[in-house]
């Protein structure tokens, strides 16, 4: 039995891509592959695919900057390929900093809730002390989007400006094009002078 023509079901995965059946599109990368496993353009789908079916809108923006640059650069599967690693790596970050109001059953026992931390605050006089006194043993949970907010200015207040820039790096791509946290930049800028 004769292999079927990769550019055939390329094509065909890419219209199932396209119009945002994702589950078919990645069964059908699945079939390149298992003929052709070298196939850049087929893993690269599959990767997408997969993506797609947790996030269309991620997928479909990484699948237009891959038709852009695999007409230009060799290591075009690459590049997507370490897009969606650090996609991936930057959500698990959001998830273990951020936690879901919904799941006030969390086990706290190695960290402190920020409203918790908030009376800390209160109590030691000022928010670098209570900061210091936990910022190596015990992380502080924040459970929303105001309280990360709340967080990182007064990190960059108190002149924590490397940490709070790693906290924004690592989380406002997550918060899409959030006015609130993408000020949070020019906070820290401010504080710094």
């Amino acid at each position: 039995m004769s292999k079927v023509s990769p550019n055939r079901l390329l094509k065909r995965a890419e219209e199932e891509f396209m119009q945002g059946d994702f589950r078919m599109a990645l069964q059908t990368y699945g079939l390149v592959l298992k003929d052709y496993p070298g196939l850049d353009e087929a893993k690269v789908g599959v990767y997408l695919s997969d993506l797609g079916i947790e996030s269309a809108e991620e997928a479909q923006a990484l699948f237009d900057y891959y038709q852009v640059i695999k007409q230009e650069k060799e290591n075009a599967a690459d590049i997507i390929d370490n897009l969606i690693e650090t996609l991936s790596t930057t959500k698990q970050q959001l998830n273990e900093l951020l936690i879901e109001p919904v799941e006030e059953q969390v086990e706290y026992s190695d960290g402190i809730r920020y409203s918790d931390f908030v009376e800390l605050v209160g109590s030691r006089g000022s928010f670098r002390k209570a900061f210091e006194d936990i910022m190596f043993s015990t992380k502080v949970v924040i459970t929303d989007k105001t309280e990360f907010v709340d967080f990182v200015t007064r990190l960059a207040e108190e002149g924590f400006y490397d940490m709070a820039l790693n906290y924004l790096d690592s989380t406002a791509g997550l918060f899409g094009n959030d006015q609130d946290v993408l000020s949070l930049y020019y906070v820290v800028e401010k504080a710094k002078s």
